[in-house]
């Protein structure tokens, strides 16, 4: 009775703690981001001096907004808000608009270096966002292993397949652990402003930037806990059972 309760509590905190390592796999919102370069856009105009003679002309018109930033590991995507808006909140699915132009990002959270090496923009340490991406699967991976072991061994009660389905979770859970690492490595130690504002060029090159934990982050950050307790209660129950025989 005690084992099988056990092994209830267990599979609770591994489901939701598996739940939310594939919510913060597929959204979108590791990086939020957001700079108030505004909008530019370059306007052909035709005016006519004292002669009458007809003049074009190229004016670049900026408005004062803010564009934001969000990025995951599938996509990365901006769209402009109002000055006022919060940036995180809005992220949310609720307030995306119909202008947001989005690009693949699988290789996020470093950017690549495009045509000739060195590049221009090239950053040495993007060979971090090649480990970022690797964790990231492998943690997926685990969690994904370890919770069939655990289907496996219920009606079994199989102390093996417990312990191995543990293992993978704490696994799973540590491999998460250092993708919340590097994240926040790449954060506080890397030039972000330069990584937003890349596409910008020298347009921008005085803007604000403002950098956000996304909702993406904090949910791999609440499942990192609920899997690490899933797997040692699992740890804990291969043991009981050795003891039991």
């Amino acid at each position: 009775m005690r084992v099988g309760a056990a092994a209830l509590a267990g599979g609770i905190f591994g489901s939701v703690g598996t739940l939310c390592f594939f919510l913060a796999f597929g959204t979108d919102y590791w990086l939020v981001a957001s700079d108030n370069c505004g909008h530019t856009e370059t306007v052909l105009r035709v005016d006519k001096d004292a002669n009458g003679t007809e003049i074009q002309f190229v004016e670049t018109i900026t408005s004062p907004s803010v564009t934001l930033h969000h990025e995951g590991f599938f996509w990365r995507c901006g769209f402009q808000v109002e000055p006022t808006a919060h940036a995180v909140l809005a992220t949310l699915f609720t307030n995306q608009p119909q202008a947001k132009v989005c690009i693949h990002g699988y290789l996020f959270p470093l950017p690549v270096a495009l045509g000739q090496v060195p590049h221009p923009s090239y950053d040495a340490t993007a060979v971090f966002r090649g480990f970022w991406t690797v964790l990231i699967i492998l943690g997926l991976v685990s969690a994904l292993v370890g919770g069939f072991l655990l289907v496996c061994g219920v009606p079994f009660y199989s102390h093996k397949l417990y312990k191995l389905g543990g293992a993978f979770l704490i696994t799973a859970a540590c491999l998460f652990l250092l993708v919340l690492l590097l994240y926040v490595m790449w954060i506080e130690l890397v030039d972000v402003k330069r990584y937003i504002l890349q596409e910008r060029g020298e347009t921008c090159a005085n803007g604000q930037v403002s950098v956000f934990y996304g909702l993406s982050f904090m949910v791999a950050a609440a499942g990192v806990p609920l899997e690490l307790i899933s797997g040692m209660i699992f740890m804990l129950i291969a043991r009981a059972l050795i003891n039991s025989k």
